[in-house]
């Protein structure tokens, strides 16, 4: 039975979830939190592998359906193999991405719909989704801007999709803000590093008791 809390970090290309995730991170140790951080695809060797095939910049021949089920299937695997453990810890698990990003990807840019792909990936996470989904919103072009300028990033697969993909991609995200407002909260992430934290650790404090 899940006894911790597990919070997914959404966003597109270049919205800033790598660095925030690291930040939240460094704010959940100042308070003495027990957290993991991972990220998806990946998070585990198998998974690990997984990401390599589906985000290979050689693969551009990939379908999309064949995209969505190998995302699914390093899901499933992340999931019982370190995220379902850390939870059953009590535990905090902060991941770079989880099911939206499937839905926002798959589902809307590709086309392929977003009942669909939620429909392959109910069989996937069984039952399990975040409790909080914190969406990093930023122009696609700023992202890819951003990226451009990072040359430490690896440019994957996705990066090089055309701009008209990337903007998809936000309006799937912005279709599933709307479609569970509960959980998932909108965070600004076109303004400066240290102040897009702030608007992030307003939200955790109200979901983690820190000291």
């Amino acid at each position: 039975m899940k006894k911790g809390l597990f919070i997914s970090l959404e966003g597109g290309e270049g919205s800033g979830k790598t660095s925030q995730i690291v930040a939240i991170s460094e704010y959940l140790k100042k308070h003495n939190i027990d957290h993991i951080i991972t990220r998806e695809p990946g998070g585990i060797s198998i998974s690990e592998q997984i990401r390599e095939v589906i985000l290979n910049k050689q693969n551009t021949t990939m379908d999309g359906r064949t995209e969505a089920l190998l995302y699914a299937a390093a899901r499933r695997q992340h999931l019982v193999e370190k995220v379902i453990p850390a939870l059953n810890e009590g535990k905090v698990v902060i991941s770079d991405r989880f099911v939206d990003a499937s839905l926002a990807y798959q589902g809307y840019a590709r086309g392929l719909g977003i009942d669909e792909v939620m429909e392959i990936n109910e069989f996937a996470i069984d039952g399990y989704m975040p409790d909080l989904t914190l969406f990093l919103d930023i122009d696609p072009q700023a992202g890819l801007d951003r990226i451009a300028k990072n040359s430490q990033r690896e440019v994957n697969r996705l990066d090089l999709e055309a701009l008209d993909f990337h903007n998809k991609v936000r309006e799937g995200y912005n279709i599933l803000l709307k479609n569970y407002p509960e959980r998932i909260k909108l965070i600004d992430a076109s303004k400066n590093f240290d102040e897009v934290f702030e608007e992030i650790k307003k939200v955790l404090d109200k979901y983690i008791r820190v000291n």
